[in-house]
C-alpha cells in the first residue's frame, strides 16, 4: 500500500498579542495574593513570547462566561477562521474543495452541531459524497491520528484528504480564584489559539510522504492530563508529572518506529516535536540524546505561537518545509490524554521544497 503525500498546507491566526502584554493588561489582576507571584514566574518561564486569541482578554474577558455563552462564540469564530486555513492548504495544493473525498477536523474546544466539517464541506463547496470525520477531545495530539486517517483513506482509495485542526483555547479561561492552582497558571500562560489545515493526495506529487504513524499509550497515567466540561468552559488538569511519564515512553517510541524503516535517530534530520511546555522539549531532547539545534523549530512555535494544542506540530512542519533547506525525514511527536503518545515519520519526495510563500507569521489576521 502506497503512502499519501502532504502537498498543501494552510495557517490562520487570530490577532496575536505578546506574552508580557497579556501578563500586565491581564493576568497580573487575574491571580490574587500569594498566587500572583507564583503566576508570573511560570509565565515569565513559558517560553512563551507571543501568543494568539480569538477573544482577547485584553478587550473581553470571558473568564466568567457560562459554558453555553462560550460554545456560541465558539461557531462565531472557530468557521471563518478554519475557512482561512483550509482556502490556503488547497491553494497551496492546487486543488478545489470539489476534489477532496475525505474531509478530517479535530478540535477539542467547542462543540456545535451542525459542526464544522459540515459547516465548511457546504460553504466550501465539496461534493455531496465527500466523507468527514470529526475528532474531539484527543487534544494536542489529535493532528497525527488525524493525518493517520487522512493517509489511510489516500492510499485506500486514490483520492484527496484534507485535515483542519481549528482550537479556540482563548474561550476556556477560568473564573479567578485565591487558591493557589499552579494546574490552571501553567495552562493560562501556555495555550493559543490557531487553524491549521493540510491536504494529502495519492500519486508520486512533491512534498511529505506519511510513511507510518504509530501511538503508545500509558492508561495507568490517565488522570495526568485531562479536559473537563464545567459550567464555565472546559478545565485543564495537567499533572507535573507528565515529562516523567514521557521520558519512559519516547525513546522506545520513536526508535522503533525508525527501526521498522531502518532509520536511527541519526537519520532524521527534522523533528516537529508538539511543545506542551519547556520541560517537555527538554526531557525528549535528553530522552533522545538529540543536539540542542534539533528542536530549534519547536522552540521558535512556542516562542511565536504558544501551545496552540492540536494545530501545533502542523505549525512547526510548516516552519520545517518553509525553511531554507527543508529536513529530508521528520519526525513529528505530540502527546495528551492517556496518556498518550503518538509518532509520524515523513519523508521529503523529489522536489517537494516549496517555492515563495509567507511563514505562519506572517498570515495572522493583525494584532491587537
Amino acid at each position: 500500500m502506497g503512502s499519501g503525500v502532504i502537498v498543501g498546507l494552510g495557517v490562520a491566526l487570530p490577532p496575536g498579542a505578546r506574552q508580557d502584554e497579556l501578563w500586565k493588561g491581564y493576568f497580573a489582576q487575574h491571580f490574587s495574593g500569594t498566587t500572583r507571584a507564583l503566576a508570573q514566574r511560570i509565565f515569565a518561564n513559558s517560553g512563551v513570547t507571543r501568543r494568539h486569541a480569538a477573544v482577547n482578554p485584553l478587550l473581553e474577558d470571558v473568564s466568567d462566561w457560562p459554558t453555553e455563552r462560550r460554545m456560541r462564540r465558539y461557531q462565531i469564530e472557530a468557521l471563518p477562521l478554519g475557512k482561512e486555513a483550509v482556502e490556503r492548504a488547497l491553494t497551496d495544493a492546487g486543488l478545489r474543495a470539489g476534489d477532496i473525498g475525505l474531509f478530517v477536523v479535530c478540535s477539542c474546544t467547542g462543540y456545535a452541531t451542525p459542526g464544522l466539517d459540515i459547516l465548511l464541506a457546504r460553504d466550501m463547496g465539496m461534493a455531496a459524497d465527500t466523507q468527514r470525520m470529526f475528532v474531539g477531545h484527543m487534544g494536542c495530539y489529535a493532528a497525527l491520528p488525524g493525518l493517520g486517517a487522512a493517509n489511510d483513506f489516500v492510499a485506500a482509495r486514490g483520492r484527496p484528504a484534507l485535515l483542519l485542526c481549528a482550537e479556540l483555547t482563548s474561550l476556556h479561561i477560568q473564573p479567578s480564584s485565591a487558591r493557589v492552582d499552579t494546574q490552571q497558571i501553567v495552562s493560562h500562560a501556555l495555550f493559543s489559539d490557531a487553524a491549521v489545515a493540510v491536504v494529502v493526495a495519492p500519486g508520486h506529487r512533491p512534498g511529505y510522504a506519511v510513511r507510518e504513524v504509530t501511538a503508545v499509550t500509558d492508561t495507568s497515567t490517565a488522570d495526568h492530563m485531562t479536559w473537563e466540561l464545567t459550567d464555565t468552559g472546559f478545565r485543564m488538569g495537567l499533572s507535573p508529572r507528565v515529562p516523567q511519564v514521557l521520558a519512559l515512553h519516547v525513546s522506545g517510541l520513536v526508535t522503533s518506529l525508525l527501526a521498522r524503516h531502518d532509520r536511527q535517530i541519526s537519520d532524521v534530520d527534522g523533528w516537529a516535536v508538539h511543545p506542551g511546555g519547556p520541560r517537555i522539549l527538554n526531557v525528549v531532547e535528553e530522552e533522545l540524546g538529540l543536539p540542542p539545534e534539533a528542536l530549534a523549530a519547536s522552540r521558535a512555535t512556542l516562542d511565536e505561537y504558544g501551545n496552540c494544542s492540536s494545530p501545533t506540530s502542523l505549525l512547526i512542519l510548516e516552519r520545517l518545509r518553509r525553511s531554507a533547506a527543508p529536513p529530508r525525514t521528520v519526525v513529528m511527536l505530540a502527546f495528551g490524554p492517556g496518556l498518550t503518545l503518538y509518532a509520524v515519520l515523513l519523508d521529503l519526495s523529489s522536489g517537494a521544497a516549496p517555492t515563495g510563500g509567507p511563514l505562519p507569521g506572517e498570515v495572522g489576521r493583525g494584532d491587537y
